[in-house]
C-alpha cells in the first residue's frame, strides 16, 4: 500500500557544501510547487536563509506536479513535493527526491460538525460512495458533501489513494465538489457545515476548520512523528538530477538539512525527516500487509 521510500535524509551530494560563504545581493534562487510544502516549512526556511546568506529565495506555487516537472525541466531552481515522483514518467524521470520533512492528510470538516472522529474504513466509504449521510458517522441527517482535488497526479490526491486504497487509480463516486486545488478545496469545507474533505495538516491547521481523529488519533506534531497517526508522508526539494551543478541549490538543500534548518522546520511545528525515521520502516511493514491483503482478496 505504501511506497518504500529509499532516499535517506543524509544525502551525501548535497552535504558536504558550506552555506556560511557571502554573498552579492543579485544572488537569487526561485522554488516553486507545492503549497502544502510551502506552508510546512518552505517560508520559514527562505526567510532565515536570505537572512544567513543573502541569497533571496523567490517562492511560487502551482503544486507539486508543476514543482517536480519544473524542477527537471530547469525553469526553477528548486520544486517542492509532497508525493515521490511516478516512476516511468517522462517529464519525472530526471527529478531527485531530496526528503525533507514529514506531513501528514488530515480529514477536514466545519467547525460546527457535531463529528470529532471517524475510522480508515467509513473514510475509504466515503470516497467510494457507500457512506452518504451524516447520520451514518454518529452526526446530522443531512447528506455528505464530500470535496476532492480534480486529477490523479496531485500530491494529496495520489497520496491518498496510494495511503487509504492502495490503487493510484481509485475513482471517488461519492465527491459532490471537485476542485483544482487544496486552497479551494479548504475554503470550501470552511463554509460549509456538510463538507468534508482531506488535505495536507500543514496547510490545514491554519484554516478555520476541524481536523477530525482518525481511528482514534488526531494528526498533531506528536503522533505523526510515532506514527500513531496513519495517514503520513515525506516532503521533498526536488532538483534535475541527483547531483545538482548549481552550487546556490546544493548550499540551500544542505541548510534544509543542517542542524539549523532543522530547528527551523521544528519551530514551523513540522517533523523534520530525520527527526522520525522509524516511519520508514513501518511504511514497509504497512506495504507489505496491504500487499499480502490485495493478493489474498483475488
Amino acid at each position: 500500500m505504501l511506497r518504500v521510500f529509499s532516499i535517506f535524509v543524509l544525502t551525501i551530494p548535497f552535504l558536504v557544501v558550506s552555506t556560511s560563504h557571502a554573498a552579492t545581493s543579485e544572488e537569487s534562487l526561485l522554488w516553486g510547487g507545492c503549497g502544502i510544502t510551502k506552508k510546512a516549512f518552505m517560508a520559514e526556511l527562505a526567510k532565515a536563509y536570505t537572512k544567513k546568506t543573502g541569497i533571496q529565495v523567490n517562492l511560487q506555487g502551482g503544486g507539486a506536479t508543476k514543482g517536480i516537472r519544473d524542477a527537471t525541466k530547469g525553469s526553477i531552481d528548486i520544486g517542492g513535493a509532497c508525493r515521490p515522483i511516478i516512476d516511468g514518467h517522462p517529464e519525472e524521470r530526471n527529478a531527485y527526491q531530496v526528503p525533507v520533512a514529514w506531513d501528514a492528510l488530515a480529514v477536514i470538516v466545519h467547525p460546527k460538525n457535531p463529528v470529532d472522529s471517524i475510522s480508515l474504513q467509513q473514510l475509504q466509504g466515503i470516497y467510494t460512495g457507500k457512506i452518504r449521510n451524516w447520520k451514518e458517522l454518529g452526526g446530522w441527517n443531512k447528506r455528505i458533501e464530500l470535496y476532492v482535488r480534480r486529477g490523479k497526479y496531485s500530491g494529496v490526491g495520489r497520496t491518498l489513494r496510494e495511503l487509504v486504497f492502495a490503487n493510484y487509480d481509485q475513482n471517488f463516486p461519492g465527491a459532490r465538489h471537485v476542485v483544482k486545488s487544496s486552497g479551494p478545496l479548504e475554503k470550501g469545507i470552511q463554509k460549509n457545515v456538510l463538507g468534508i474533505g482531506t488535505t495536507g495538516i500543514s496547510s490545514a491547521k491554519r484554516r478555520k476548520v476541524k481536523l477530525l481523529k482518525l481511528n482514534g488519533h488526531e494528526p498533531s506534531y506528536d503522533n505523526i512523528k510515532n506514527g500513531s497517526y496513519v495517514l503520513y508522508r515525506p516532503l521533498y526539494l526536488v532538483t534535475r538530477g541527483k547531483a545538482s551543478s548549481d552550487k546556490k541549490v546544493k548550499d540551500f538543500i544542505s541548510f534544509a538539512l543542517s542542524r539549523e534548518g532543522r530547528e527551523i522546520i521544528r519551530s514551523a511545528g513540522t517533523v523534520p525527516y530525520s527527526d522520525a525515521m522509524g516511519l520508514v520502516m513501518k511504511q514497509i511493514e504497512q506495504y507489505d500487509d496491504a500487499t499480502e491483503k490485495r493478493l489474498s482478496s483475488r
